[in-house]
């Protein structure tokens, strides 16, 4: 009974700030109000799978797979890195790595505005070199490079937390059996950090698909990604219903993303390390 008691402000803080605002959200998406009565209607969606539309998907995902697997590729030699331990003083260098972090997340964003604008310092310092570069701000690249640099740490501290619980002396047995640093690697080491791998994963995906700041502001406002067009309907147009079914769409895509990672990860979970 105590334990009932402890949780009930939890449960009032969930019905409050989830439940609440996902039934609205549904409610909205299949709902029209029109002449003072509230009507049934697929309308919303039907208007989510317009060509316009499904580009404006399309282009978000494509945008959010090539940012996670970037984040990846640095992320995961980074977190070895921090986890060897031939590494001293790993705590420092991991505060250091999270620094960065504390920051607000707006003014980070407006920092790589300061850096790559026409007359930022990139542009200046190449300019001296008698080297005139192309508009880097306002470009897909661009945007990708904002999340990539915010979304981060996300992908290493997943991974890092897993590789530094690895017992040592399984890699000490592998090595003794004569196995190669590459074979160690790719038969233990990776393995057996999967599940930091996938959560740094849906971490660094989710935000990326769903971000409006680094689009809007290292994109400028002809880049269009899933966020900014929610962003728009809710605060521009006011369309609530389309901007509802929005959102239930990408959160489905979310949710579905989050299965596949995790479904992955308990396969490879029950095939063992060799």
């Amino acid at each position: 009974m105590r334990r009932s008691w402890l949780s009930f402000p939890y449960l009032v803080w969930m019905i409050i700030f989830t439940v609440v605002p996902l039934a609205l959200i549904l409610f909205y998406s299949v709902v029209k109000i029109e002449d003072g009565g509230i009507f049934l209607t697929m309308g919303n969606f039907k208007r989510v799978l317009e060509p316009i539309y499904l580009a404006v998907f399309l282009r978000s995902i494509k945008i959010a797979i090539i940012s996670t697997s970037i984040c990846l590729l640095l992320g995961y030699p980074m977190a070895m890195i921090l986890a060897s331990k031939e590494l001293s003083n790993k705590s420092i260098l991991v505060v250091l790595f999270v620094i960065p972090m504390w920051m607000n997340f707006l003014a980070r964003t407006y920092a790589w505005m300061t850096l790559l604008e026409k007359n930022g310092l990139i542009a200046t310092f190449f300019n001296l070199l008698g080297i005139e570069l192309p508009m880097l701000l306002y470009t897909e690249g661009t945007v990708i490079l904002g999340m990539v640099y915010n979304f981060l740490p996300f992908m290493v501290l997943p991974i890092y937390s897993v590789l530094v619980k690895i017992d040592k002396a399984v890699l000490e047995a592998a090595e003794d059996l004569g196995a190669p640093p590459t074979i160690v690697f790719r038969r233990v080491i990776f393995p057996l950090s999967l599940p930091g791998v996938t959560s740094g994963i849906i971490m660094v995906f989710m935000p990326a698909l769903t971000t409006f700041v680094i689009s809007r502001l290292l994109g400028g406002a002809h880049f269009t990604l899933i966020g900014n067009l929610i962003e728009q309907q809710f605060l521009t147009t006011r369309d609530w219903g389309f901007g509802s079914a929005l959102s239930v769409v990408l959160m489905l895509m979310i949710v579905l993303t989050m299965g596949f990672a995790l479904r992955y990860e308990k396969e490879n979970e029950g095939g063992g390390l060799w």
